[in-house]
């Protein structure tokens, strides 16, 4: 039933007009309301970077569905947005278009959110925030200096990326090959002050939380969480040596300690490595040109430990030895490009022959490699790394003296107790997680609240004097912090002694600013208060919804930040998200070839024209225009860089904002990739199409419903069989609905939308001899599947609902009840079951539901099936299986 009704179905008026009303009766506002259920369902907030992408479209729907859903059964459901506003990319933005980082980004934030209102999220925009605005910046800084009261933010110098040609610090991303990404210029480490949040304090509360009490996380995002905080329990001791200074004094007093988990394979060390700033290193690079060359080369490039993992581990031998505290033998000491200096004590024992790294570095110099732990059953060879030479579970020690056949436990504790017999070592639990250094050398974030004075040194600025205002119009030009420039906002007076002093020009790290979001969004326009009353009520988020890409910083920073606020006496949570969703990536083809310059050149999927071989699987790829070939790159991420990416507003423009909703619901489970399907969209459009015009073309019977004050169950006992089978199987279908909207599974949610018309389509109910029962069923099941596809299609379903008089009935489509499933209308009078006659399928038989064994059999044995094929046979046994089939052995 495709035929088009003469009032088509036409998303260009439907949608605005469905807008409108919900503007017109402030729809979605939500006010904190104890006598109802809260559910606070919240999507993490974007970045304000001109467009949305279909990732937001798919994460805001998601979320739009939920508190849709919940709205329906009861609950009071807030869904707010705001604006993650502040960073580089607005300075970068700045520097290229010569315009001040906030009017690029106030513009942006208007565009998105107009885009974000014409897919019709039912956000409630009285609690919108934009963490650019001094009301909420303010907060920040306020909290970072009851911080600085408390001892858990603190000043120190750290490592950062200069940039000699334009002064100014980069982030780790804009060092490219050890340059510039702007002048080229090789990029020097220096140390500069900044300052720092102890969220190492809280280390043995975010880790235990993490592991046993988020239930409603995904099993890989606690184990991210997990590993990224880095509890290991281990053994640090010392390498002794006699290696002294320019001054005769001692190095680090003649002991160069290390810490390991792998205490038992001690006597497999064959070196050491120590990071570039060790104080070993410098020494040796003193006279070695060589080695200080190395080491200048070490400080170009990254210096997280996610950066150095990718890059390929060098090294360099310094010619200083030290003593191996059990054997006595001297061990060699190496810099290494893959040590940390900020982790441990920026030196690590080398163990080639059962760790991979080690064993990889000395493979590539020439190290020796001494097996110290065996496996039964397997053969070790220094050819090639084998997963075994690191198992703790199975090994035993070898070629370790007086602790050979210890087990892994065993042997490090014996090691330990000698170690610390000698005094050069002890038990220990270290931490991966460091202390979080907030301090950016940028302009566009929340300034640092602090003075700095000649006679006072360091001074917080007085309570009273917030926010310190970010000035607006400052436009970057990549020589460094604007704000070094504007006397306006650098001098100042000292609070403490009143003589000249300067601001500091330092700038959060923009991760502060999404630390807590969630909560102001409870208290947005408390100019008094960081939160209040709100947060107590809606507080923890029920539901977060995010990427996977946040799933480490984002997530341990929010609930540190969460915890100092409980700690502070603001909120009474331990945790801010109870359940968290991370959706999967849109993905779409990639289509490209290389340029006579050697350069890659992106097609769009639309230029395209695939071939395909003998299975379907895409092989390659023509241009349409001229039939040229290029390559097929397979799916991936959707990119404007690869221009394989879809423009939301041109898909609103050309379906509607239902169409779209509807297709990325339906493509793909929530948490699992989608690929992109230009026919899968159109498919989507037709379906709404269909359920335009079914309704149209029905809203006679659809406006017939059941007499007042009788029971459905009375009255439908009574019903023609083919009612009951209608309504049977939408009350199936809704159950089924029901359940995957508690699951979040909105992809069969839709699909049990598609199933409920199809019932209606294949159910003549402008011919049934039995008008009345017709209509009331079919007025009871569009009214089932308008409420069952509301949460993902509010637009359409709104505007028939009201066509059709659901809203005299059962109110607004907002608050309608969410529909129950009626459990007369799923009892069967008769049942179906297959024939098999000597196990071949011959047919069927229909029974009562009710029938007993022996009611069955006549029936299998009187049916015309089983005559035909059992061709006179006696019958030599009946085997039933109970609502399934009856099989006849003749």
């Amino acid at each position: 039933m495709n035929t088009e009704h003469p009032n088509a179905y036409n998303p260009r008026e439907v949608e605005p007009a469905a807008q409108a009303d919900w503007r017109a009766r402030d729809a979605y506002r939500v006010v904190e309301d104890r006598s109802k259920k809260k559910f606070y369902a919240c999507s993490m907030l974007p970045y304000p970077s001109g467009k949305l992408h279909m990732g937001h479209v798919r994460n805001y729907t998601i979320n739009d569905m939920l508190a849709r859903h919940l709205r329906m059964n009861g609950y009071n459901v807030l869904m707010p947005m705001g604006w993650d506003a502040f960073g580089l990319p607005a300075e970068n933005a700045a520097l290229k278009n010569r315009v001040p980082p906030a009017q690029w980004t106030y513009d942006n934030i208007a565009y998105m959110k107009k885009q974000m209102q014409a897919m019709g999220l039912a956000i409630d925009w009285s609690r919108e925030v934009a963490t650019c605005d001094p009301s909420y910046y303010k907060w920040n800084q306020w909290l970072f200096l009851k911080m600085l009261e408390k001892g858990i933010a603190y000043r120190k110098t750290q490592v950062v990326n200069w940039d000699p040609v334009d002064q100014t610090v980069l982030a780790n991303e804009q060092v490219i090959d050890g340059r510039g990404w702007r002048t080229g210029a090789p990029v020097e480490k220096r140390e500069i002050p900044g300052y720092y949040l102890k969220i190492t304090d809280y280390a043995d509360e975010l880790l235990d939380q993490v592991q046993h009490h988020l239930p409603g996380w995904p099993e890989r995002v606690r184990l991210m969480q997990e590993n990224w905080i880095g509890k290991s329990e281990g053994v640090r001791f010392a390498f002794r040596h006699d290696i002294r200074d320019a001054g005769g004094q001692l190095i680090q007093d003649g002991k160069l300690y290390v810490f390991t988990t792998r205490a038992d394979t001690i006597m497999g060390v064959t070196f050491c490595a120590v990071a570039p700033e060790h104080p070993l290193a410098q020494h040796a690079a003193a006279g070695n040109a060589a080695l200080a060359a190395f080491i200048e080369d070490c400080k170009k490039g990254g210096t997280t430990e996610a950066e150095l993992a990718l890059k390929e581990k060098e090294g360099q031998p310094t010619g200083l030895f030290v003593t191996h505290p059990l054997t006595g033998d001297q061990v060699e000491v190496w810099v290494g490009n893959y040590v940390l200096m900020s982790y441990g004590d920026g030196a690590v024992m080398g163990v080639p022959a059962h760790d991979e790294r080690d064993f990889a570095f000395a493979k590539k110099y020439g190290l020796p490699i001494r097996q110290v732990v065996a496996v039964e059953g397997e053969n070790y060879s220094t050819d090639a790394w084998a997963e075994w030479y690191a198992d703790k579970q199975r090994g035993i020690t070898i070629n370790s003296g007086r602790y050979d056949g210890l087990r892994y436990k065993e042997a490090v504790d014996a090691i330990a107790a000698a170690l610390a017999a000698l005094g050069l070592g002890e038990k220990k639990t270290t931490w991966r997680l460091r202390d979080w250094g907030i301090s950016r050398q940028r302009y566009w974030g929340t300034p640092i609240p602090i003075i700095h004075c000649h006679e006072c040194g360091p001074v917080p600025v007085p309570e009273q004097d917030l926010p310190v205002v970010l000035p607006l119009d400052c436009v970057p030009d990549g020589s460094g912090n604007p704000l070094n420039k504007r006397a306006d906002f650098l001098n100042v007076a000292c609070p403490k002694c009143g003589k000249p002093a300067q601001r500091e020009t330092d700038t959060m790290d923009t991760f502060v600013d999404s630390s807590w979001y969630f909560m102001r969004y409870c208290d947005p326009t408390n100019e008094q208060q960081m939160v209040a009353g709100g947060a107590q009520y809606w507080m923890p988020v029920d539901q977060y919804i995010g990427g996977i890409e946040h799933a480490i910083l984002h997530l341990l920073y929010a609930r540190f930040w969460t915890k100092v606020m409980r700690d502070l006496g603001l909120v009474t949570v331990d945790e801010p998200f109870t359940k968290l969703l991370t959706q999967g990536m849109v993905l779409n083809h990639i289509y490209s070839r290389r340029t006579d310059k050697g350069g890659v050149e992106y097609f769009w999927p639309q230029e395209v024209e695939n071939q395909y071989d003998e299975h379907g699987k895409i092989v390659g790829a023509k241009l349409k225009q001229d039939g040229s070939p290029i390559d097929y790159g397979g799916v991936g991420t959707m990119s404007k860089s690869k221009n394989n990416g879809v423009d939301p507003q041109d898909l609103i423009d050309t379906y509607g904002a239902d169409t779209a909703r509807l297709f990325v619901m339906f493509a793909s489970p929530p948490e699992q990739t989608l690929e992109w399907n230009d026919a899968g969209v159109e498919g989507a459009h037709r379906f709404l199409r269909r359920v335009w015009n079914y309704a149209q073309t029905h809203r006679e019977q659809i406006g017939e419903v059941l007499p007042e004050g009788l029971a459905a169950e009375l009255i439908y006992a009574a019903a023609p069989a083919d009612v009951k089978k209608l309504r049977r199987e939408v009350h199936k279908l809704l159950q089924q609905a029901s359940y995957d909207y508690e699951r979040m599974q909105y992809n069969t949610v839709v699909s049990a939308c598609m199933k409920l018309l199809n019932t209606l389509e294949g159910f003549d109910a402008q011919q049934h001899p039995d008008r009345h029962y017709a209509s009331w069923a079919v007025h009871e099941a569009v009214g089932i599947l308008l409420r069952v596809l509301y949460p993902a299609c509010p637009h359409l379903t709104h505007a028939l609902w009201q066509q059709l008089g659901y809203t005299a009935q059962y109110g607004d489509l907002l608050d309608a009840p969410w529909p129950h499933v009626d459990e007369a209308a799923l009892v069967q009078d008769e049942i179906e079951l297959m024939l098999q006659v000597n196990g071949k399928l011959r047919g069927a038989v229909t029974v009562p539901a009710s029938a007993d064994k022996a009611a069955i059999e006549a029936a299998a044995l009187a049916s015309p099936d089983f005559v035909k094929f059992a061709e006179g046979k006696p019958v030599k046994k009946v085997v039933i299986v109970p609502g399934r089939l009856v099989n006849v052995v003749v």
